[in-house]
C-alpha cells in the first residue's frame, strides 16, 4: 500500500472529507486530492498536519515499521528539537 492510500484510507475510516483534511492542513482541497492519488508528495510540514489529524506514525506511512531504532521517544525528542528551533528562529 502506498503512501496517498494509507492516507485515504485513515480519512475515510474518520469520515472526513478531502475538503475537510485541507483546511485542517492547511491547502487547497485539488492539491490534498493529488496526495491521496499518489501524484504529488506531500512536503514534510503537510505529512506532520496529515499524521496529527488522522493520528497515524508517519512510521507506518513511510513503511518504516521495520526500523525499531526509530523510538516513539525519538520522535518527541525532534519534534521538541524543531520546536525550540522554531520558537528561536530569527
Amino acid at each position: 500500500m502506498v503512501i496517498g492510500e494509507k492516507i485515504r484510507n485513515a480519512r475515510e475510516d474518520m469520515d472526513l472529507s478531502q475538503k475537510e483534511i485541507a483546511d485542517m492542513i492547511p491547502m487547497n482541497q485539488s492539491n490534498y486530492s493529488k496526495i491521496e492519488r499518489d501524484v504529488q508528495e506531500p512536503s514534510l510540514d503537510q505529512l506532520r498536519r496529515i499524521c496529527e489529524i488522522l493520528n497515524l506514525d508517519p512510521r507506518y506511512l513511510l513503511n518504516l515499521n521495520n526500523l525499531t531504532f526509530i523510538t516513539d521517544e525519538d520522535i518527541r525528542l525532534l519534534r521538541d528539537v524543531k520546536d525550540l528551533m522554531n520558537k528561536y528562529k530569527t
